[in-house]
């Protein structure tokens, strides 16, 4: 367990949030150029978040919610849980932490300048190997519980791509079933899968993909959609076919369905962010629940995947389902049984008319998206606690941040 920090480091800590505030970006930019520098580290990095910005503008986020959090750590557990299940996706072990401690503080040493007083960077060192026991903690606890469950693993495990569907015309699915042949472990319905990519060209690659099948013991299946210039997106939807083996960890994440599954529940998602959706509709379709609702933009008919899946849970009476084409206007003989479609995007007005305070409310979708869907549900009465969000890649937004 890790000892608690002293009042003298915390009120150092404290001290530092205006600096974090002005040069927060500059510190984790020169970290993460100091990280990549060493190729076994970088491989565990997903470098087209480094290109874009992201990371480091996330980080950033993340570490000024530390210091602005040091005397209530408790109101970033919902943070450290999220970064623990993504190092155990990425296989992060105890022996990496050096090499981040060695990059933080020198970064933060160079971006100072004479400002890094000896006392500042020995109350950073303390803070972050604080942090760090936490996580490598909480982090061996997953590593276990993964190895003790059924079908099980710890490390990369080879699966083979045993069937892939065309789900629409920017979304590809690939069914994987162990090349072992063993059983897998069963997932909660949220989680994602982390790969180990090999890609022509670019070499080692890391990526997450929710899970998009009901839990079974068998199989997994992703849904991946095609981005513009997207390095891994296109290589798996123009090079990975039905015999491909690729390197999986086990499921991870904590953004995922309750057991029992709160009542009643609303799905709202943009783009891929369906996704852990349809893992947690082929979940609740198998428990027989009833009154979901499902919301969910994209661009037009021609992009919407699982658009025959939610009309049959639609017909069934399972779910009510409204869909938004925002670069296209609906026809009339889209609409179905318990399915509305609408021109354009859903707009923030539009939820707030439609707000049942009494539900539980699944997020997902890029980041802007998310941003204003929970500030229109926190608007309209909804409690924080009835407000679950999951977030691709890294969080660069402050509002999803803790």
């Amino acid at each position: 367990m890790a000892s608690p920090l002293d009042d003298k480091t915390r009120s150092i800590i404290k001290a530092c949030v205006p600096a974090l505030e002005a040069h927060g970006l500059a510190i984790t930019t020169e970290m993460y150029r100091r990280l990549l520098a060493n190729p076994d580290i970088r491989d565990l990095f997903n470098i087209s978040h480094q290109k874009d910005g992201e990371q480091p503008k996330a980080l950033a986020l993340a570490v000024l919610a530390y210091a602005r959090n040091i005397d209530n750590l408790g109101a970033m557990a919902g943070a450290v849980e999220r970064i623990a299940e993504k190092h155990v996706g990425l296989n992060i072990l105890p022996e990496h932490y050096p090499y981040v401690a060695d990059a933080l503080l020198g970064a933060i040493a160079h971006v100072l300048g004479d400002a890094a007083t000896p006392e500042i960077m020995d109350a950073w060192g303390k803070a972050y190997w604080f942090l760090a026991e936490i996580l490598i903690g909480r982090e061996e606890q997953i590593y276990v519980a993964h190895a003790a469950a059924p079908g099980g693993w710890v490390g990369w495990r080879p699966f083979r791509v045993s069937r892939r569907t065309v789900e629409s015309e920017t979304v590809t699915s690939f069914e994987l079933a162990p090349v072992d042949g063993k059983p897998v472990m069963r997932h909660v319905p949220g989680q994602y899968l982390s790969f180990r990519l090999d890609v022509p060209g670019y070499g080692s690659e890391r990526r997450n993909y929710s899970i998009s099948s009901a839990p079974g013991s068998n199989a997994y299946r992703i849904s991946v959609r095609r981005i513009d210039n997207g390095v891994v997106s296109d290589w798996l939807h123009d090079s990975v076919q039905e015999g491909t083996v690729l390197q999986v960890s086990a499921p991870a994440g904590d953004f995922t369905l309750g057991n029992p599954a709160p009542a009643p529940i609303v799905f709202l998602s943009a783009g891929s962010g369906l996704t852990p959706f349809i893992s947690m509709l082929g979940a609740l379709d198998a428990a027989a629940a009833t009154g979901v609702r499902y919301i969910h933009t994209t661009r037009t008919p021609a992009t919407e995947a699982f658009g025959p899946y939610i009309r049959d849970l639609a017909a069934r009476g399972m779910l009510r389902a409204d869909l938004f084409y925002s670069r296209a206007t609906p026809q009339a003989a889209q609409d179905a049984t318990g399915v509305t479609t609408h021109a354009g995007r859903m707009t923030p007005t539009w939820l707030a008319r439609e707000i049942d305070r009494t539900a539980t409310y699944y997020i997902c979708g890029p980041d802007g998206f998310m941003r204003d869907a929970i500030a229109t549900l926190k608007a309209g009465g909804v409690p924080e606690s009835q407000i679950r969000f999951e977030f691709f890649g890294s969080a660069a937004d402050a509002t999803l941040v803790g």
